[in-house]
């Protein structure tokens, strides 16, 4: 039985080396066969709004969601906010954000993609949440993870040495928190 994960990419191009294209090519090696990992281009993704991606995630989860939830960069924010707001009725059991940015403040200012107050109270008590931070992030510096381990404070919090922006070469705790989880609550 395979494992279904859905990751939801970066905002800008996401063919050969650009953007999270080589993120999902590390993590589906690593992960190997036991998972599917579905990364769907997102609309317009060199000119994101959180309104398409908002409806594109809507379509991707209307039927049943799948156990593991990724988002990189941008899509680790849509997809925190979607959940948020929306409370669909998911049936993940985790929730995965990697170099996410904080939106709300003078270099991440754009209120489309800004988290509502409170955030972690409108999140499902049964879905584990782990945020993953590089300190050589030259994209989104490391205070986004402490602004949203304070924001979440459950989940789980991963403070990187390397690994930049992208993880081109992976992400082995990522890797290892998604095989455990899936051992722990038993979804093989």
């Amino acid at each position: 039985m395979t494992i279904d994960v859905l990751f939801i990419h970066s905002a800008g191009s996401q063919f050969g080396d650009d953007g999270s294209a080589p993120f999902v090519k590390k993590l589906r090696a690593s992960l190997g066969q036991n998972f599917n990992v579905n990364a769907p281009l997102m609309p317009l993704p060199d000119d994101p709004s959180y309104d398409r991606w908002r409806n594109k995630l809507k379509e991707l989860l209307q039927h049943k969601s799948p156990p593991v939830l990724i988002g990189h960069s941008l899509g680790g924010s849509v997809l925190l906010k979607y959940i948020s707001e929306e409370q669909p009725a998911i049936s993940s059991v985790g929730l995965f954000l990697v170099a996410t940015p904080f939106w709300g403040d003078e270099n991440w200012n754009s209120d489309e993609f800004v988290l509502r107050e409170n955030v972690a109270n409108f999140l499902p008590d049964t879905l584990n949440i782990f945020l993953y931070q590089s300190r050589d992030d030259d994209v989104v510096s490391i205070d986004h993870l402490t602004r949203y381990s304070s924001a979440i404070p459950r989940a789980a919090v991963n403070e990187l040495d390397g690994g930049g922006h992208v993880f081109k070469n992976g992400l082995p705790c990522l890797v290892e928190d998604i095989q455990r989880l899936a051992e722990k609550l038993e979804l093989k």
